[in-house]
């Protein structure tokens, strides 16, 4: 049995289904908005590569070390992005959160926060995790706010941790949130997500 098992979560009009094949399109769609995958600090696929995107994710899944999500409008099931737990290590009931990119229309928006508020619920409530951890690179400063205003704490850089898409090496920015922690960090995230927009 899989550390993590297929689930679908939602809330706030976002729903998260595990990704498969039946959402290339809308995955396609949600990376044009914006032309996304021309970011160099991120993991979004290139329209041409987004089936390849989606089965390297399910190969991953089969490996136990990666588990994607469609992230979906709940309402119309429109593709809104795409979010993973990944780095799984059930022994130790540890996943970190990444692969993580939504459209352009949908950034700033309570998405995210809502995406990240189901995971980090499902991780720590329902498979008891002890850690949860984010990776970025050291280059993706929205990113790294975007962490931070989760409530994690940096842990540190890894230096020359991972390659980008475009053949350069980046540093990795590293981040994570222990289960005595969750309890106060849900609670302001609750907070942030009731606070008139």
């Amino acid at each position: 049995m899989a550390f993590v098992e297929p689930v679908t979560l939602s809330a706030r009009g976002v729903r998260l289904v595990p990704l498969g094949l039946e959402h290339e399109a809308g995955l396609r769609a949600a990376a044009a908005d914006g032309e996304l995958w021309n970011i160099r600090v991120t993991s979004v696929p290139e329209p041409e590569q987004t089936r390849k995107y989606i089965e390297d994710a399910l190969s991953m899944r089969d490996a136990g070390n990666r588990f994607a999500f469609a992230v979906t409008d709940d309402a119309t099931g429109k593709v809104l992005g795409s979010s993973s737990y990944h780095d799984i290590v059930g022994t130790l009931k540890r996943v970190e959160i990444g692969y993580t990119w939504y459209a352009k229309s949908v950034q700033r928006t309570h998405v995210n926060t809502t995406c990240k508020l189901l995971l980090m619920t499902h991780a720590f409530e329902e498979l008891g995790c002890h850690v949860v951890g984010w990776r970025t690179d050291n280059f993706n400063f929205a990113s790294q706010a975007a962490i931070e205003r989760l409530g994690a704490r940096k842990d540190g850089v890894l230096r020359g941790h991972a390659m980008r898409r475009d053949g350069t090496i980046r540093d990795t920015v590293m981040y994570s949130l222990r289960s005595g922690e969750w309890m106060e960090v849900k609670a302001q995230l609750l907070h942030s997500l009731d606070k008139p927009r």
